[in-house]
């Protein structure tokens, strides 16, 4: 049997970036932003011995991560032709800059996967415990996921 617990940091904690789809030929190439939801789904082949298959206490530093990474952020595409432009906002105090390989939805759901994963890791609670899956949600009709 496997088991599945899962953990939600919904649009009411706040983080709220802003960013662009700087190759978009919509209205998504211009700067814009959302509260994100973040639905983490962990999974085990047996429980712990309290019956867990996650301690949610100790997801502590991983919401830390996430205020860190999203919260009140600008995220930009590292190959974004206005990175410069982005930088130099950043170094005045408008805004708070975070390169990223990629920016969207789906980029910040295998982003998340991957620093969520690598923490598990280093804090030995895999291969017991897997992330299965990532689900970032901008508002209520649009989201993604990352899947193992």
């Amino acid at each position: 049997m496997r088991f599945r617990s899962t953990k939600t940091y919904g649009h009411d904690i706040g983080l709220s970036c802003c960013f662009r789809q700087w190759r978009s030929t919509s209205h998504c190439k211009f700067l814009h932003g959302y509260a994100l939801a973040v639905h983490l789904e962990f999974e085990a082949d047996d429980l712990d011995a309290r019956s867990w298959v996650m301690d949610f206490g100790s997801l502590k530093p991983v919401r830390r991560w996430l205020e860190q990474t999203f919260d009140h952020k600008t995220l930009v595409a590292a190959d974004d032709p206005l990175l410069s432009q982005m930088q130099a906002m950043d170094e005045l105090g408008l805004i708070q800059l975070v390169v990223l390989p990629r920016v969207s939805c789906e980029a910040f759901a295998d982003h998340i996967f991957a620093w969520v994963s690598g923490w598990l890791a280093d804090q030995s609670l895999s291969p017991r415990i897997q992330l299965a899956e990532v689900h970032v949600r901008e508002h209520g009709a649009n989201a993604a996921k990352a899947l193992a």
